[in-house]
Order: C-alpha cells, then sequence, then structure tokens
C-alpha cells in the first residue's frame, strides 16, 4: 500500500499530466508493453508502405510490363502483415489495459481500506466506491484504446508527413497549411473540455452516491413510503449529470468536427494541384495516388488525434480523482519500530488524561480529560447520556483515532507504539449494530478467526445461541445470509456478531450494547454465553441494560467527556446523582 512504484508522487490534477500516475502500473508489465510497441511498429510500418505499394499497382500493374503479378502480390503482402499486426497490437494493449486497471483498482481499494477511520468518516462511501469503478472503467479505455491509437496516430502522421514530402515537396507544402489550422481548435478546446469533463464525471458520482445510500436504507424508504421521492432525487441527480455531459459532448464534437473539415480541407486543395501536375504530365498517376493515400493517411490521423485528445482530458479528471485518493495519506500508521505489544498479554489498560476532538467537531471535546484504569481480567460498564463520549472511549482502544492529548496503554506499552493490526488481533468487538457481508453463515463467523476449524465455529456459534437458527437455514452455515445480514433478524444478527467474537478468543472484549437487539430468552442464554467469555479477560462494556451493569465489576458513568462517579451499582445508586437518574429512566424496566 505504500509501495513507491505503486504510489507515485503527486501529480498534476485535472491535467494529462496526471495521467504519469498511470506509468508505476503499466511498467509492471513490460513484457505485454513491449510486445505492444513491436506489433505497433509493424502495423505503423505497413500502414505507411501501403501508398507505396499502391503507386506500384498502378504504375506497373496495369501497363502491361509483366509486372502485374508482382504488383498485386506486394499490395497483398502488406495489407496481410498490417492486418496480423494490427489484431497483435489489439490484443497485447487490450490486455494491458485489463491488468493495469485491476492493478490500479487493487491498489485503490487496498489503499482506501488501510485508511483512518477520520478519512473514511468525512468521505462518501457512494463517491469512493463511483471512483473505484467509474473512473477506473475510463482508463480502461484510456489504456487498452485510446493510448494505441494516440500513438499510432503520432507515428502515422510522422509518417506521412516525411513521406508527403519524399513524395511531392511542393505539394506537400500545400498539405502542411492544413496541421496548424486542425491543431488550432484542439489546443483552444481543451482547457474548456478539461473543466467540463471532471464536472461531468463528479455529477456522475453525485447520481451513483445517492443510489447507494438509498439502497443502502431501503427498508426505512419503504416504510416512509417514499419510493416516489427518492425516484425523483435520482432522476434528478441523473438529469444534472445529463446535462453536464451534454456540454462535454458538444464540446467534443465541435473540435472534432472543426478539425476535420480543416484537414480535408487541406487535402481537397492538394488532389486539385496534384490533378493539374498530372494533367501536364509532370506527375503520374501512381505517384498522384501515393500521395493521396499518405494524405488520407496523415489527416485521418490527426482527425484521430484530435478524438484521442478529447478522450485523454476526460481520463485525466478520472485519473485526477484517483490520485487524489491514492495521494491521500492516513491519520493512524504504524510507527517505523513498532512495540510488540507482551505475549501473553494481561490486559491492563490505562486511559490517562486522555483528550481528543474529532474533526467535524474541533471546538467540542469528544474526551476531556479522561482517566480510567481495567486491571486484568475486569468487566468494567461505561454509562452515561447519548454524547458523553462513550463509544469514543472503544475507539480511541482499538486506536481508531489518536488523542490529542495524553494517551492509551496496555500493559504499560503505549498503543501509538504498537502496529494497529497487531494491537487489534488483541481485541475482539461486539457492536451495536453489527457488520454482516454478503456472505455465508460461517464466512461471517469465520471473520474473528479466518483459519478456524468447523468444530471450532460450530462451538462458538452454540455458545452465542446462533447454532440452532443457522442449522434451520436452507444450506444451515453454507447459507447466504444476504447484504448487511437481511435475511436474519436483528437478534440474530447480533448473534451472529456475538460468535464472531467468541471465535476470535482475544484477550481483551469491547461490548457495544451486545444485547441490544435480543429478545429476553435469546438475551438470558447469550448473557450466560458473554458471562463465560468474559471470564478471565478484560472486558469494557458500553451499557444501557441493567443485567449488564449489575455483572459488572465496576460501572463508570461518564458525562461531557469525563468520568464523574465509579463504583458498584449499589455505591453509585447510594451515592444519587447522574446515575441514580439514568437508572431510573434507563435500566429499570
Amino acid at each position: 500500500m505504500n509501495d513507491p512504484k505503486a504510489a507515485p508522487g503527486p501529480a498534476p490534477l485535472g491535467r494529462l499530466g496526471s495521467l504519469r500516475t498511470l506509468w508505476p502500473f503499466i511498467r509492471r508489465h513490460r513484457g505485454l508493453f513491449s510486445a505492444w510497441l513491436a506489433a505497433l511498429a509493424v502495423s505503423s510500418t505497413a500502414t505507411l508502405s501501403l501508398p507505396a505499394a499502391v503507386k506500384r499497382m498502378i504504375d506497373h500493374g496495369f501497363s502491361g510490363d509483366g509486372q502485374i503479378n508482382q504488383a498485386f502480390a506486394l499490395l497483398f503482402v502488406v495489407a496481410v502483415v498490417l492486418a496480423l499486426a494490427t489484431a497483435a497490437r489489439f490484443y497485447f494493449v487490450s490486455l494491458l489495459g485489463e491488468k493495469v486497471v485491476a492493478d490500479l483498482r487493487s491498489q485503490l481499494y487496498a489503499h482506501l481500506i488501510g485508511l483512518d477511520a477520520g478519512f473514511h468518516d468525512r468521505s462518501r462511501s457512494g463517491e469512493l466506491v463511483s471512483r473505484l469503478s467509474a473512473d477506473s472503467e475510463l482508463l480502461r479505455s484510456v489504456i487498452g484504446s485510446t493510448m494505441s491509437v494516440a500513438l499510432r496516430s503520432s507515428v502515422t502522421v510522422v509518417g506521412a508527413l516525411a513521406m508527403l514530402f519524399v513524395t511531392s515537396p511542393r505539394l506537400a507544402a500545400f498539405a502542411l497549411l492544413g496541421i496548424p489550422l486542425a491543431v488550432l481548435p484542439i489546443v483552444l478546446g481543451a482547457r474548456q473540455l478539461r473543466k467540463v469533463a471532471r464536472a461531468s464525471q463528479d455529477r456522475v458520482a453525485d447520481a451513483n452516491t445517492l443510489a447507494a445510500e438509498t439502497l443502502g436504507a431501503v427498508r426505512t424508504v419503504q416504510a416512509h413510503a417514499r419510493e416516489r421521492y427518492e425516484r425523483e432525487r435520482f432522476d434528478a441527480a441523473l438529469e444534472v449529470s445529463i446535462q453536464t455531459a451534454q456540454r462535454r459532448i458538444r464540446t467534443q464534437a465541435w473540435v472534432t468536427a472543426l478539425s476535420i473539415v480543416l484537414v480535408f480541407g487541406a487535402i481537397v486543395l492538394v488532389l486539385w494541384s496534384g490533378a493539374h501536375d498530372v494533367i501536364a504530365g509532370n506527375m503520374t498517376m501512381g505517384t498522384l495516388g501515393q500521395f493521396v493515400l499518405y494524405a488520407l493517411i496523415g489527416g485521418g490521423s490527426v482527425g484521430s488525434l484530435a478524438e484521442v485528445w478529447n478522450e485523454l482530458q476526460r481520463a485525466a479528471g478520472g485519473m485526477g480523482r484517483i490520485a487524489e485518493l491514492l495521494h491521500e495519506q492516513p491519520g493512524i500508521v504504524a510507527p517505523a519500530h513498532p512495540q510488540a505489544l507482551p505475549q501473553p498479554l494481561r490486559g491492563d489498560i490505562r486511559f490517562d488524561q486522555v483528550v481528543f476532538h474529532y474533526p467535524q467537531r474541533p471546538d467540542l471535546p469528544a474526551l476531556s480529560g479522561f482517566d480510567l484504569h481495567l486491571r486484568p481480567g475486569e468487566t468494567v460498564a461505561l454509562v452515561g447520556p447519548s454524547g458523553a463520549g462513550k463509544s469514543t472511549v472503544l475507539s480511541m482502544l482499538l486506536r481508531f483515532h489518536d488523542p490529542q492529548s495524553g494517551h492509551v496503554s496496555i500493559d504499560g506499552v503505549d498503543v501509538r507504539q504498537v502496529d494497529p493490526g497487531a494491537l487489534r488481533e488483541q481485541i475482539a468487538l461486539v457492536p451495536q449494530q453489527p457488520t454482516l457481508f454478503a456472505a455465508s453463515a460461517a464466512d461471517n463467523i469465520r471473520y474473528g478467526r479466518l483459519h478456524a476449524s468447523d468444530a471450532e465455529l460450530e462451538a462458538a456459534a452454540r455458545a452465542a445461541e446462533a447454532d440452532e437458527f443457522i442449522q434451520q437455514l436452507p444450506q444451515g452455515y453454507a447459507s447466504e445470509l444476504g447484504e448487511r445480514g437481511a435475511r436474519l433478524s436483528g437478534g440474530q444478527q447480533q448473534r451472529v456478531a456475538i460468535a464472531r467474537a467468541l471465535l476470535k478468543d482475544a484477550p481483551i472484549l469491547l461490548l457495544d450494547e451486545a444485547t441490544s437487539a435480543l429478545d429476553a430468552q435469546s438475551e438470558r442464554a447469550v448473557q450466560q454465553a458473554l458471562e463465560r467469555l468474559m471470564a478471565g479477560r478484560t472486558t469494557l462494556v458500553i451499557a444501557h441494560r441493567l443485567a449488564t451493569v449489575l455483572k459488572a465489576d465496576r460501572i463508570a458513568v461518564m458525562e461531557h467527556g469525563r468520568i464523574v462517579a465509579q463504583g458498584t451499582h449499589a455505591e453509585l445508586i447510594a451515592q444519587g446523582g447522574l446515575y441514580a437518574e439514568l437508572a431510573k429512566l434507563q435500566f429499570i424496566d
């Protein structure tokens, strides 16, 4: 993810220079790239040889001098070479495009999932998916087609221009007048096209983001009968994207049309002059035919370059958006020389004067002078009103964020000195809203420990009271759970998440209202499983349920990002204050 070859230095975003970011990905496939260049050289040579073969055919194939067979045979051989080289060029460059885009997507995906929670908090997932898909697809066309056409056209333009002067310097001078006129609209239209292309891709990303958000909350949409409203919103976003795309297409069409008119206008002028030379006997028909073909090849290539330039402007916008993500630096990184956590881990956790502000709310501290000590094997429950900072405490321990001051340590080691991956392997998390993947029940549970055996997996499911309903699914543990576990009830989803934590068997356990979605019968069974799981482990619980609070060794009451009281349930009730109010309002059924 931090490979310098895969993450080159910053490129000028939104300009053709941003396409330089693609070079490290192309360089990985030197064999394909070299084969494409070789095929391109052969096909370009054959293309430039074709007018000479036509000249020979015209001058000798109809003259009766005995060279008719050789003239037509030469023309056919050139055509065959051109066909085979063109096919090889298409094959190599298309395969190169597929592999480069796959590498780019892999690199971008790995980079995105490695960025810290702060980045994802301020980013829209739909827009990130759009960059990963739509912008990458645009680059596939650039590498697999546009790049090849650009280089081929450039070679043939230069080659055709040289052969025009060899064939007839006087006529070539006329043809040369058309080239600056053809290039002029390309240069003038490029800046406007680049802006419109970037805006067009942004509007497509907006529509994709809206769709992803709505589909992710489709039950809420349907529960409020807002299908028509959401359809109108999406249609409006599509209309904006179409209007922006229309401006891009209109600009591109005018640039292309003007270039072709100017180029072929120059060719007509040359043909007019050449026809007079043939009539005057100063040029053979074959020579004029050769000159015309070179002019057509050169003119067509200039027209292709006009289209290619426009496509490259679009691609530069897409690559600029991707480059912005590739150059995004994670706020949470492993230290250069990470310190290993003691093994076996005791689970002694300390929060010392921790202060933390979310970037979105810099003036409002989520934690302010937060102090807490969890002894090895102790279960501590955090309680407090919404916004007190309870979930932020878990984020600090998982190192999703780093404090602005103070420190968090485990067994005396500051978590900032530990590789985040190694730290999180020692922590099991059961969130309030579990995340399940569109995979089988077994795969979702095994996410806690990827190489666990089937017996271990099923034992964890039984302990979480999940085995019975999983066995009743059509394919048992092999049954697909649907996107976000849509085929399960809320309580069943929670039990799968608890089974995942049981299977991970980590020395530190974080429970974020882990029994909140369970019915009374399931809650009792799962509570017993959690008690077995918590035995001998340091457990930090965010609790709103009385049963969880009563089982805790200690309760820490939070308000405004700090702890205002600690003790057992009975002690805190006796003290009165905030906890007694919360117990009266929230904990007593």
